[in-house]
């Protein structure tokens, strides 16, 4: 195994969440199904970055702490803080922690998917546990 292939999440609107995915992380559209239907159900495809992810219609899922992280700089902090209040996605508090781990924001989609915009990385994170 050498990576994550891609990343599916079921959204009740494909539309409205490539939307969020374009609009809060620059997410470039490659594919839509457009009634060829070659899956489940009406599919889009997606690339953030090099990140192939997959978005398939169907019913919200339960909200868990189950999450996606994506990576940020700590100076982009207020400018996604804004898109994400002009988009009316709910921000909610993260776990209390240390500064030196980096800083997060937590939001649901559209469809009870939680992800998290982080300033942090593996090395900072282990660093810190290394060393409280």
């Amino acid at each position: 195994m050498s990576s994550i292939s891609h990343i599916t999440f079921v959204c009740k609107n494909i539309e409205k969440s490539a939307q969020l995915f374009t609009s809060l992380l620059d997410a470039k559209e490659v594919y839509s199904s457009d009634g060829k239907n070659f899956s489940h159900s009406r599919e889009k495809f997606l690339l953030i970055g090099n990140l192939w992810l997959a978005l398939m219609e169907g019913d919200p899922v339960s909200r868990s702490y189950n999450h996606i992280a994506f990576r940020i700089e700590e100076s982009e902090i207020p400018e996604y803080m804004a898109k994400l209040k002009s988009l009316g996605l709910e921000i909610v508090p993260g776990r209390p922690r240390n500064s030196l781990e980096g800083r997060s924001i937590y939001f649901y989609d559209y469809d009870n998917h939680l992800f998290e915009l982080h300033t942090g990385d593996l090395e900072t994170r282990l660093e810190y546990y290394r060393n409280p």
